[in-house]
């Protein structure tokens, strides 16, 4: 008897196996797939690692099973997503206790398109409209010149400062994106990359986050998140709590950590704050560790939307949420956050329809800074960081807002700053060259005894008195202030400064 055997190929074998699977199995990653138990006591981290590789390679969006708890441990190895991912209701615990290495991320949205040297370019100025590179599609591109120290801190913290830094986005032709301005001048440039955009979104869904906290005292940052490094990227529906934190513990580098990449919206996610630990700092003095859930660096085009956190707004042991450095374009729309922060310099900044806590708005940086329809409950409205020589270059509009001061002091300014023009920051320093109010209510009805009303600055620099102090850093001053619908609750009206001297030359308009 003669047995006929049909050897078939390859790709038909694999196509009757996945016709035999569920539909959704053939299409998307799970977890179990590959050895997550989902129990909340089994380390998942290595099932996924594998997971997500398999995933990445494949070209396949991945699904959390929605009642499971997923315990990752110390591990160091991070887990690279590259494609969608539906974390739904499933619940992960990260677990702090036990590092191998604290720098190592838990997650990490990459993408595949790999940055490259823009070869050729050797010098910018400020402004530049376009540059000599023709590049293969839109890109983020990142100049350095370390020659050059800028944010030189003072206070507590002080230090030399960092390498001169810009981030602006660029298209195919070499145009400059006008929303994205170059901000110094380059000559020489130490090193410039571009960083290409991902054409689709990305999408993190869901997911219950929980960090049992590291509870040993140190000053070293821990990075223990989701670190974003891919442009075109939507978080929609995370939410991050803390466990486990005591006397002693470290600072935090962010839960949701992004960095050189553009156009990021984070929609509907719920964060936390971190309790503030104390270190000694450059200065020889104890200074509290800011220890954030959201850290935004060297980006473009990053919007919370409708995010809020779990602690209280106002509760003064917990650190500010969010901390930013050298970014552009940054929006707030709909959030109750317990403050905004451009530590570094921002670009272009947006907050409307939202509540900021006690630490309120910490400012430094360049552009057009608009606050609209928010609730601010905050020793001053806005506060230009004096570590960073209070400065904005460049207008602040204010348009129908609430302030609720927590001070009980005798003074209240809209926007707060210390600049005496003592100290080198790396570059002059400026007051707002327009500051434009339409429609503030200030709820002044406790301030301290002696309290006259409400400034539009504070007094900035007390030892300018008269004409004779010339200070070797001066700070460029105002040129306009209008305002009109402005309320107290006191009844006083606003004035300009506890110090008229300072401010006599600029120009105010007062409407109804």
């Amino acid at each position: 008897m003669i047995i006929h055997i049909t050897l078939l190929p390859v790709y038909s074998v694999l196509a009757i196996m996945l016709a035999s699977l569920p539909l959704d199995a053939a299409r998307v990653v799970r977890y179990s797939d590959f050895g997550a138990k989902g129990d909340g006591k089994t380390d998942d981290s290595a099932a996924l690692v594998k997971a997500h590789t398999y995933a990445n390679q494949k070209r396949l969006p991945v699904k959390a099973e929605d009642d499971a708890t997923y315990y990752i441990g110390g591990a160091a190895e991070t887990i690279r997503i590259m494609t969608n991912t539906d974390f739904g209701s499933a619940s992960f615990i990260i677990d702090d206790t036990k590092l191998n290495n604290h720098r190592a991320d838990v997650f990490e949205v990459r993408s595949a398109l790999k940055p490259f040297p823009l070869k050729g370019v050797n010098a910018l100025r400020k402004g530049q409209k376009s540059i000599s590179a023709r590049i293969p599609s839109p890109c983020l591109v990142i100049a350095t010149n370390s020659k050059m120290m800028r944010f030189i801190r003072r206070g507590n913290n002080e230090n030399a400062g960092r390498a001169q830094t810009d981030v602006f986005l660029l298209d195919q032709r070499g145009r400059v994106n006008p929303n994205t301005p170059i901000i110094w001048d380059f000559d020489p440039i130490s090193k410039i990359e571009a960083y290409p955009i991902d054409p689709k979104p990305l999408i993190l869904k869901g997911g219950k986050f929980t960090t049992i906290a590291h509870s040993k005292k140190s000053s070293h940052y821990h990075s223990r998140g989701v670190r974003i490094q891919r442009s075109n990227v939507i978080i929609d529906g995370l939410e991050h709590r803390i466990k486990g934190e005591g006397k002693d513990g470290p600072p935090y580098r962010g839960f949701i950590n992004i960095t050189k990449c553009a156009n990021v919206q984070i929609r509907d996610t719920i964060l936390s704050g971190h309790k503030t630990y104390h270190k000694i700092g450059s200065a020889g003095r104890r200074v509290a560790m800011g220890s954030y859930d959201l850290n935004i660096n060297s980006s473009l085009n990053v919007s919370l939307i409708r995010c809020s956190q779990f602690n209280d707004i106002m509760d003064k042991n917990i650190w500010g949420i969010m901390g930013t450095n050298f970014c552009k374009n940054l929006t707030l729309d709909g959030c109750k956050l317990s403050r905004f922060d451009a530590h570094m310099g921002v670009t272009h900044a947006t907050i409307r329809d939202s509540t900021l806590g006690y630490m309120g708005i910490r400012l430094t940086g360049f552009g057009t800074f608009k606050v609209e329809n928010t609730t601010v409950k905050a020793a001053d409205f806005i506060s230009l960081r004096p570590d960073y020589g209070s400065t904005w270059h460049g207008e602040i509009l204010i348009r129908d807002c609430r302030f609720e001061p927590t001070t009980s002091r005798s003074t209240l300014s809209i926007i707060s700053g210390s600049n005496d023009g003592q100290h080198d920051f790396g570059y002059s320093t400026h007051l707002p060259n327009r500051v434009m109010i339409d429609g503030l209510h200030i709820d002044d009805s406790k301030l301290g005894k002696g309290y006259r009303g409400p400034t539009v600055f504070g007094n900035i620099n007390p030892q300018m008195k008269n004409p004779s102090y010339k200070p070797p850093y001066p700070q460029v001053l105002p040129q306009q202030v209008a305002y009109r619908r402005v309320k107290t609750k006191s009844g006083k009206p606003l004035r300009m400064s506890e110090n008229p001297f300072m401010f006599r030359k600029v120009k105010v308009y007062q409407g109804k």
